[in-house]
C-alpha cells in the first residue's frame, strides 16, 4: 500500500486539513487540525510583517482558553516557568507578555514549517497544565511553598534552611523552616516519594542525635502510596503528618497550631 503513496497525494491530504478563512474584520484565520482536548481548535491568525513576511499568532486565545480551568500565573513561576521558557526557545516562537500572544514570523515559503512549530509550542504549553502534584516531584515543592504562604507570612518561612551550629548543615538542609511558637522552629518537610521518605528519616535522626530543638510536620504527596516499612520508620522519628496537599483543612489546622 505504501508503495503507491507519492508526494502529491500526501500534500493533497495535508492541504485538505488546512484552510484560510478571511473574517469580516479583515483578519485572515488559519484553520488547522490542531485542537485542545475539549475539541476547540487553536486560533491562528496571519498578518503581514514590515519586511514582507508573515506573522502567525494565536491572538492570545491559548492563555484565555487555559484560564478557564487553570491558574495561569503558575506558568510564570517556579519549575513551570523554566519549562515554559524552554518550550518557546526550542520551538523558535515568541511570547508577548503584554498581549498574552504566542507568535512566530517567517517568509511565505516557510509558512507551513512555522505553523507546525507554533502548533507544537502551543500543545507543549497546554501540557504544562498537567504538571500537577502527582506527576512531577519538582513542582510538588513549588505547590507546597504556595500552600504554606496561604497560611503563614513569607518572612516567617525559610526555604532550604541550614541549621546554625549543626555540623555539615549544608548536607542536612530543611525544606522549610518556619518560625514556631515559644521560639521553637517548625521543620516542615515535603515527602513526594519513597526516596525522600528515607532521606527525611536520616535527616530527622541526625537532628535528634545532635540535640536540635524543633517541631516537625511532614507533608506527603500521597501517603497511601508509601511503603509500610518506610512510613513506619518515619512515623517513629517524625512529628505530625499530612497525607497529601489535597488535605487543605488538615494542613491549615496543623500548621497554625505550630507556627508563630
Amino acid at each position: 500500500m505504501l508503495e503507491t503513496l507519492d508526494n502529491q497525494q500526501l500534500c493533497e491530504q495535508l492541504c485538505a486539513q488546512v484552510t484560510l478563512r478571511r473574517r469580516e474584520n479583515g483578519m485572515i484565520m488559519l484553520e488547522t487540525p490542531f485542537s485542545f482536548p475539549d475539541g476547540d481548535q487553536y486560533s491562528l491568525y496571519l498578518t503581514e510583517t514590515r519586511t514582507g513576511g508573515v506573522r502567525i499568532s494565536d491572538g492570545g486565545h491559548t492563555l484565555l482558553h487555559l484560564s478557564y480551568e487553570n491558574d495561569i500565573d503558575k506558568l510564570f513561576s517556579g519549575t513551570r516557568s523554566v519549562l515554559f521558557e524552554r518550550i518557546i526557545a526550542e520551538q523558535g516562537v515568541y511570547f508577548d507578555q503584554e498581549t498574552g500572544q504566542f507568535f512566530t514570523e517567517s517568509a511565505i515559503v516557510d509558512l507551513a514549517r512555522a505553523t507546525f512549530r507554533l502548533g507544537q509550542a502551543l500543545t507543549s504549553v497546554y501540557d504544562l497544565t498537567f504538571l500537577n502534584r502527582s506527576r512531577v516531584a519538582s513542582t510538588f515543592y513549588d505547590d507546597l511553598y504556595e500552600q504554606i504562604l496561604d497560611v503563614v507570612s513569607s518572612e516567617k518561612v525559610h526555604r532550604s534552611f541550614e541549621i546554625p551550629g549543626l555540623a555539615n548543615a549544608e548536607y542536612y538542609q530543611v525544606d522549610f523552616c518556619i518560625d514556631g511558637k515559644n521560639s521553637v522552629p517548625l521543620f516542615l518537610i515535603g515527602i513526594p516519594n519513597q526516596d525522600k521518605a528515607r532521606l527525611a528519616t536520616i535527616f530527622l535522626e541526625y537532628y535528634h542525635r545532635n540535640k536540635i530543638e524543633f517541631e516537625s510536620l511532614l507533608v506527603f504527596e500521597n501517603q497511601q502510596e508509601m511503603p509500610r516499612a518506610d512510613l513506619a520508620r518515619l512515623s517513629n522519628i517524625g512529628g505530625e503528618m499530612i497525607a497529601s496537599l489535597n488535605a487543605e483543612d488538615d494542613f491549615r489546622r496543623k500548621l497554625l497550631k505550630k507556627a508563630a
